[in-house]
């Protein structure tokens, strides 16, 4: 790694990041500068409105607050100081926000990692982030034990990371979470606000490329907060009820989510483990109102019987990947709502646009809608100029939620006009709505022509029987690169190579024809349902262009 111990400490980033951004929003005076302060405030202003349902769990605003202390005093005296990280690598559970909570109260930063994590990627990440502490339960001890074992942590056993098992028994060198909270003192030592303060590093998805350490200020994830409140009308309100499905792991469940939750002192619904039919019992059972989702959860309920099983939601929203139109149309056809999208991103704490900043129709088909209140967006040709509505470029956002740059040495941070490269291929429809193409690095590169994966995996999804498809680049000896289709047949749905061709001979350009198609029963997944295009791209690789 780059830098010395100063500079992936990281207790303040006030060097890297430009003065306007300092700020929260320019109406947000005496807003709250840590987000571990929407707890304390919601258990203010609503101590016995339920904060967490998790099964036969309930905890009101006032617990979970205390339960916030608890994990920020246990950590504190655990030997933790300002900046020192806390790697996270629990399910959705009430432990799992409290500890993320009181790793902000305290003072440190929250890297959470997703739980069915394999060892090695534990072990890449917990090196990576330099974490101190690592807190595990049943489903991810396993790996955490196997993964802090591979790490060299050198001769000093001061910066070997200390496992705490949640829940789990523990070995002789590790202490259990309960041990930390029964030795830890009443009240923690909360250290001085400071919205600079880094408060998390999240790894994007890397289903493109390997995981990058995104380092979020407290600034950042506050003020993407802010920006979704300002949103009229509101996606979440005190008195709704919110199903926790998507991964707190991740940046769309930590901030969009549970940060907004806590912003309105809602009431959080957690789903540990999901299934179509249970999750929608939870949804009846707690009469849930909004449903924030990845397309996969809304396609899994429409292969269910969902007629009168979500008769108290009001809102739906999807992002994370692009939502099929047929999906779209089903539960519009099943449930009379209109599923509402938006575009985001690790780097921008997430949320960029929604369709309920549209000015036009929010059903438009492809639209993500527009910038929230505070987001900036330009589209920019390959030279960084403007180009015109309706064409093509790469989407660069800017605003007070930008990240810092990546972990450790703030690297790629926003430069001095501030503008984040998103690295996503989009243009802005007559509406001022966005539209997403594709990702730049997905670009299908075929004798000098440009071929957008999503263009063809549109006129593919036409062909009768196809319930999925993914396109990559696979290598060409004659065009250096080809077009490889993966396609997934629908259940008890028959599809064949041929018919693929026929149908993609008619409807596009010779060039963004799949010169191989592949018939698979199942794509590789991220955590949050995208289809995962860096492995399909090593299968492509691995060919040998010889078709």
């Amino acid at each position: 790694m780059r830098g010395g111990a100063g500079a992936w400490m990281c207790a303040r980033l006030a060097d890297v990041v430009l003065a306007p951004r300092t700020q929260l929003l320019p109406d947000q005076v005496g807003a709250p500068v840590n987000v571990a302060d929407l707890v304390r405030r919601a258990a203010q202003d609503a101590p016995e409105r339920l904060a967490l349902v998790a099964g036969d769990r309930r905890l009101t605003w006032a617990e979970l607050d205390h339960a916030v202390d608890t994990a920020a005093a246990a950590l504190s005296g655990a030997g933790l100081v300002t900046g020192f990280r806390v790697a996270i690598v629990l399910a959705n559970t009430p432990e799992f926000v409290a500890a993320y909570f009181g790793t902000l109260r305290a003072g440190l930063v929250a890297v959470p990692v997703s739980p069915a994590s394999t060892a090695e990627e534990v072990a890449r990440m917990v090196a990576t982030a330099r974490a101190r502490v690592v807190l595990a339960d049943e489903t991810s001890i396993a790996a955490v034990r196997s993964g802090v074992r591979q790490l060299d942590s050198g001769a000093d056993p001061d910066t070997s990371p200390l496992v705490v098992p949640v829940g789990v028994a523990a070995l002789p060198e590790e202490r259990t979470y309960d041990e930390l909270r029964a030795a830890a003192a009443s009240s923690p030592a909360v250290p001085p606000a400071d919205p600079e303060t880094l408060a998390a590093i999240l790894y994007t998805s890397g289903t493109g490329a390997p995981p990058r350490a995104v380092m979020l200020t407290h600034r950042a994830l506050l003020a993407n907060l802010e920006q979704m409140a300002a949103v009229e009308p509101a996606a979440v309100s005190s008195d709704d009820v919110v199903l926790g499905v998507l991964p707190l792991c991740h940046v769309y469940g930590l901030n969009a989510v549970l940060g907004m939750v806590a912003r309105r002192a809602a009431t959080l619904v957690l789903v540990r483990r999901f299934t179509p039919e249970s999750s929608l019992d939870l949804v009846a059972a707690e009469k849930v109102t909004n449903v924030p989702a990845v397309p996969a959860v809304f396609a899994s309920w429409l292969r269910t019987d969902i007629a009168g099983r979500l008769t108290s939601v009001r809102l739906l929203v999807s992002g994370a990947a692009p939502l099929p139109p047929a999906v779209r149309h089903g539960l519009r056809a099943v449930t009379g709502l209109t599923v509402e999208e938006g575009y985001g991103l690790t780097e921008a704490g997430p949320v960029v646009t929604s369709t309920l900043c549209s000015a036009g129709s929010s059903a438009k088909p492809g639209s993500v809608g527009a910038p929230l209140p505070g987001v900036e967006m330009r589209v920019v040709d390959e030279g960084g100029g403007d180009v015109e509505q309706g064409e093509p470029g790469e989407v660069l956002v800017r605003g007070p939620n930008a990240f810092s740059g990546y972990w450790p040495d703030a690297v790629d941070a926003p430069g001095e006009r501030g503008w984040v490269a998103t690295g996503d291929i989009g243009y802005l429809d007559e509406d001022g709505d966005l539209v997403l193409v594709d990702r730049l690095t997905e670009l299908v590169v075929v004798s000098g022509f440009n071929v957008y994966p999503r263009e063809v995996e549109e006129v593919v999804a036409e062909v009768e029987g196809v319930a999925e498809v993914a396109v990559v680049a696979m290598p060409d000896p004659q065009t250096g690169e080809a077009v490889l289709a993966y396609v997934v047949p629908a259940s008890g749905a028959t599809v064949t190579v041929e018919a693929v061709q026929r149908h993609c001979a008619r409807r596009l350009a010779r060039f963004k024809r799949p010169s191989v198609v592949e018939v698979v029963p199942e794509l590789p997944r991220s955590l949050t349902g995208k289809v995962a295009k860096a492995s399909l791209r090593r299968s492509g690789h691995e060919r040998r262009g010889d078709h």
